[in-house]
């Protein structure tokens, strides 16, 4: 096997935010095994991590897609450090990250599309084996993909939740120019989403509530053609007066929040697409089916990204159509991570970084 230094040194073992057990919590910095990469293999030596809603959902106890103990962290950027003896496609040294599948069965009707994340067999980085939340995780050389020069670490980390939204607007619902779309929720998927609507040239409006008024001025400097605080103005009337009563063509709802679904399943013209991205909290929620039969609304399910969204997104980063200096608010090592989760969870922050180790300053 080729190696690094670090290596090259015996470097046994390091530190990982792992989830024990379910629960709320039930989560600590674990001393762990730095893994040996397999045959088809890549050790990464981690430089960045975003924290993503699904991790809080894990922290607070609220997704159950994780396996326990798990090491969390799916949203990540470093660079090689070791491959297994049979890739050739990377050396030590190469900058990369990774899509967060590791395991498919590779034989369902899904598997022979390449729609990975439809595999009923799939095991994802950060759920079901350990993830980048510590200084080196194990990709599947094949899943793999080598940074443009010009994308920072810090850029490349957002690969993945961008892929989510390349997702739900180039492949679930296709978008183009002369879509007039709601995106509910400005936290960082909202955001992301609202930045490839107005990359493809389509009219946003961006909605959140009275508390996400810094999010969405940001939204507006993304280029959002107006926002609204639903707590405080008349969406529909603003809907209305941007589409001639026609409503909208498309919905991205990024809240998971039902009250924000229903809002908005009356605002979209007949026969429009509402495609859910967010995740709820809950399994069941209360929705408002009977607009979705009368308006035969198209309600997509988006979930997570695959192979053919990842080149996309990696092309949107390296060409400077994401904000990526705005998005990153937050900055914290790897053993602050617990301070790292709150200050997600307190709301006051847009996308959240966790740093593995100072070699990437």
């Amino acid at each position: 096997m080729h190696a690094t230094e670090n290596t090259k040194q015996n470097i046994k073992t390091m530190q990982g935010v792992t989830k024990k057990e379910p629960g709320y919590d039930k989560m600590s910095l674990e001393s762990l095994e730095v893994p040996v990469p397999k045959e088809d293999e890549i050790l990464i030596e981690v430089a960045y991590t975003g924290i993503c809603g699904s991790d809080i959902h894990t922290f607070k106890g609220e997704y159950k897609n994780p396996v326990t103990p798990v090491v969390l962290g799916h949203e990540f950027s470093g660079r090689v450090a070791q491959v297994g003896e049979g890739v050739t496609k990377f050396k030590p040294m190469d900058r990369v990250t990774s899509q967060t599948t590791f395991y498919v069965c590779g034989k369902c009707p899904y598997c022979q599309k390449e729609q990975y994340n439809l595999c009923p067999y799939r095991k994802g980085i950060g759920t079901q084996q350990n993830g980048s939340l510590a200084k080196y995780v194990v990709a599947k050389a094949k899943y793999a993909h080598k940074l443009p020069e010009n994308l920072s670490y810090e850029g490349a980390a957002m690969s993945e939740p961008l892929s989510c939204c390349v997702h739900a607007m180039y492949q679930r619902s296709p978008l183009d120019l002369h879509d007039t779309i709601l995106v509910m929720g400005p936290g960082p998927i909202g955001l992301f989403l609202t930045q490839i609507a107005k990359e493809i040239g389509a009219t946003v409006i961006a909605t959140g509530i009275s508390k996400d008024s810094e999010r969405l001025e940001l939204a507006q400097q993304f280029g959002a053609d107006a926002i609204v605080d639903t707590q405080t103005q008349d969406l529909a009337e603003v809907v209305n007066q941007m589409t001639d009563n026609a409503g909208v063509t498309k919905v991205y709802d990024a809240s998971g929040s039902a009250t924000a679904v229903n809002q908005a399943l009356p605002l979209i013209k007949k026969g429009g697409d509402f495609v859910q991205v967010g995740l709820f909290k809950d399994k069941f929620e209360k929705l408002d089916v009977e607009t979705i039969i009368q308006r035969e609304i198209h309600y997509i399910g988006s979930r997570s990204q695959n192979p053919y969204d990842w080149p996309i997104a990696l092309h949107l980063l390296a060409k400077g159509a994401i904000d990526v200096s705005a998005m990153v608010t937050k900055k914290f090592l790897l053993e602050e991570w617990r301070e790292a989760f709150e200050s997600v969870m307190s709301g006051d922050e847009v996308k959240v970084m966790i740093q593995s180790g100072e070699s990437f300053s």
